[in-house]
């Protein structure tokens, strides 16, 4: 290869390079979320946003965002769109997942996604007080907490914590195959239903929630994480 066409070909990726980044520097770089802004939201459509940053995530196409000067944007206000209970896995990045950034969405978190009255005080103060319209309940594939339930672990605190789950063995619909933790089938069966037994949770212990739901200023609705995948599924049912 002569010089000559080694340093054309050089040119030439340089020349792409600059392109890409000057075509970077045009889009928009995503701010906070402003209350004006937060007001004009509603439930449904921050679900379809939600749900369309998933499809973005899976498809390993996120918005690039300056998360430091996202935090010190937000540093005199939150007004999130959403509140999402997640499980305590380190697999499931919540923001990550629905392509959102710093200021977007409250997370809570704990081990096998259930509800108790810290929860319930923690989504109260999201929607009521700082204005989410979205409640979102995240289970996911192969949940450690599920199967423990499944198995009734007896080990220190973890025991009472499992006491919370064990509940959806009972009022989930009949199963056919093996009820046992090694069957995967059978996890995602008590899963899905433990994702309902949460929502069924927050309108009958919240009577703040419910209202909100009730007037049409909330949504409180559940989903299923794929852990393979990384899709969010809704979760139908009550």
């Amino acid at each position: 290869m002569t010089r000559l066409v080694l340093t054309s070909i050089i040119c030439a990726f340089l020349a792409f390079l600059l392109l890409r980044n000057e075509s970077r520097a045009i889009e928009p770089v995503p701010k906070v979320l402003t209350q004006e802004q937060q007001a004009q939201l509603t439930p449904q459509s921050i679900l379809d946003e939600l749900l369309a940053g998933n499809r973005r995530f899976v498809s390993d196409d996120l918005t690039e965002r300056n998360h430091s000067k996202q935090v010190r944007e937000a540093y005199a206000g939150q007004f999130p769109k959403a509140v999402v209970l997640s499980c305590l896995d380190s697999r499931i990045p919540v923001e990550d997942v629905f392509d959102r950034g710093v200021g977007d969405v409250f997370v809570a978190r704990v081990a096998g996604n259930f509800i108790n009255e810290d929860i319930l005080g923690s989504m109260e103060f999201a929607c009521h007080v700082a204005g989410a319209k979205l409640v979102l309940v995240l289970g996911h594939t192969h949940c450690g907490a599920i199967q423990a339930a499944i198995d009734n672990v007896q080990l220190g605190n973890i025991t009472p914590m499992l006491a919370k789950i064990r509940p959806a063995l009972e009022t989930a619909k009949p199963f056919s195959g093996k009820k046992t933790s090694a069957n995967p089938d059978y996890v995602a069966h008590i899963c899905h239903e433990n994702i309902r037994m949460a929502v069924r949770m927050i309108r009958n212990e919240s009577e703040i929630l419910e209202g909100l739901e009730d007037d049409g200023s909330i949504d409180i609705v559940g989903a299923y994480y794929d852990l393979s995948s990384g899709t969010v599924s809704l979760v139908e049912g009550k």
